[in-house]
């Protein structure tokens, strides 16, 4: 009994080591992957070579999302970023049956609502692609500079609250990664603890 314990826990510990290893690291390239967005239309990240691209997991029922969407904030960055030539993908990898997890006209309809500015939004139901790049939360965001390196992995800003007033009073860390990035110069602040609604992986579910 207590040999088939040792293997049990032995074998959970290996499944949750497995389950939380990414291959995203700042500083390396990014890794590569293929997804279909909510038109049905394939983008793989090799499509964007040569060119800045951030990433953005999110979830329209997570309160720290709405915050950014209802304020206007997250579309205000896309379309700023879309500005300068940047390629924003907004991903959802939670699972069918979980919160954020919608149908195609489903998306379709709440990304016009929200006027959403995003070059595509990318659905990722089995996670593999969140789990890829360790994605957390939502929003939990990448910046991926024209040669193809990961050069921010984070929070959105400085600070973790779901407070609208909030935004304004913080440093907005992937404005900076961007005009960072754009200037020829490193990044200041590269990693940040991102804050936000746990993804809802299809495991977690």
């Amino acid at each position: 009994m207590i040999a088939k314990l040792r293997i049990f826990v032995a074998a959970l510990a290996a499944s949750l080591f497995i389950g939380s290893t990414s291959a995203a690291d700042v500083g390396k390239s990014a890794p590569q992957f293929t997804l279909t967005d909510i038109d049905g239309q394939t983008h793989r990240l090799s499509d964007f070579a040569g060119k800045i691209v951030v990433l953005e997991w999110t979830n329209y029922g997570c309160p720290f999302v709405k915050k950014h969407y209802n304020s206007g904030n997250m579309q205000a960055l896309q379309d700023k970023a879309k500005g300068e030539e940047v390629v924003w993908l907004s991903i959802c990898s939670s699972a069918p049956g979980t919160q954020g997890h919608m149908s195609a006209s489903e998306w379709q309809a709440a990304t016009t609502e929200k006027g959403v500015k995003s070059s595509a939004v990318l659905i990722d139901e089995s996670g593999e692609v969140g789990r890829l790049y360790g994605a957390k939360v939502t929003p939990h965001m990448f910046v991926i500079d024209a040669d193809g390196t990961l050069v921010y992995d984070g929070a959105i800003d400085s600070i973790p609250s779901g407070r609208v007033s909030d935004i304004e009073k913080a440093d907005n860390y992937v404005m900076a990664a961007l005009d960072a990035v754009m200037a020829g110069k490193p990044v200041a602040v590269s990693k940040a603890k991102p804050y936000g609604c746990g993804i809802k992986y299809a495991s977690d579910s």
